[in-house]
């Protein structure tokens, strides 16, 4: 009987193989961190939202999705609340640059030619890029010159229709989202259970000077490790975010990946 399913190490190799041996199904990344999201969520949220996100897509475009990676880049001040806090795990840069690299080379073996880094953590941003330029170079040293990847961050897709919606009061920026309403809206409507919104800390945006320090200044940071206030958070809000980020996700799929990946996982 057949494995059905999208998360390809579930599957046996031989159904696998079957899969991505021909080239046209693609596979996507999700690529995450280990890091505190103050008192109200888990350290995995960056984790469990772009794997969601990459499963639902998955389903639309005929993709299978990779196991992810659980520990990212360094937490930044000003956009995670530091890597200082208890229990925010990461990587030095060369040491997720090489990792990526070398699982995007290993799907490529395998036959897959077309691939999406789902992306939840910004500090990862950089060093995806460094890692997808090299596994490039090194593939057209191997003469292989055929392999697409697609790197994206969910919350890119989120449009100016969809932040009115979640932001009434006004929108003060990405940079300070970190545990905040997007963060918590999302985990709110997917893992409910995970989010304990009676011990979030309600306080004051964070607010930090325009030049980094090193090391880092902890008393810049809210003590609660959030960057705003996830009070005005709701399941509501989260489907908000479900709708527009998987629709636009899957729509920049098509744009690039065409529609083989549909075909070939209908037939």
């Amino acid at each position: 009987m057949p494995h059905s399913t999208v998360f390809a190490a579930e599957m046996p190799w031989p159904d696998y193989q079957k899969r991505v041996q021909n080239g046209d199904v693609p596979v996507l990344i999700p690529l995450g961190s280990m890091e505190q999201h103050g008192h109200h969520m888990p350290m995995h949220v960056d984790v469990l939202l772009p794997t969601e996100f990459a499963r639902r897509v998955a389903e639309q475009v005929g993709a299978l999705v990779a196991p992810p990676f659980t520990y990212g880049y360094k937490s930044h001040q000003k956009s995670g609340g530091g890597n200082f806090f208890p229990g925010t795990t990461s990587l030095d840069g060369a040491s997720l640059v090489n990792a990526l690299k070398d699982v995007v080379k290993e799907f490529v073996r395998h036959g897959v030619r077309n691939l999406c880094v789902v992306n939840g953590h910004f500090e990862n941003s950089w060093f995806i890029t460094e890692a997808i330029d090299l596994a490039l170079r090194e593939l057209g040293w191997a003469d292989i010159h055929d392999v697409k990847v697609v790197v994206l961050s969910y919350w890119d897709f989120v449009d100016q229709a969809s932040i009115e919606k979640l932001y009434p009061n006004g929108f003060l920026g990405w940079d300070i989202e970190h545990g905040g309403v997007l963060e918590t809206s999302l985990m709110l409507r997917l893992h409910p259970d995970l989010v304990s919104l009676q011990d979030a800390v309600e306080h004051a945006p964070a607010t930090f000077p325009p030049y980094d320090v090193y090391p880092a200044k902890p008393e810049w940071t809210p003590a609660s490790g959030t960057l705003s206030s996830p009070k005005d958070a709701t399941a509501e809000k989260g489907d908000i975010l479900l709708d527009v980020c998987t629709r636009g996700i899957v729509e920049a799929l098509e744009n690039e990946f065409g529609k083989a990946a549909a075909l070939a996982s209908a037939s």
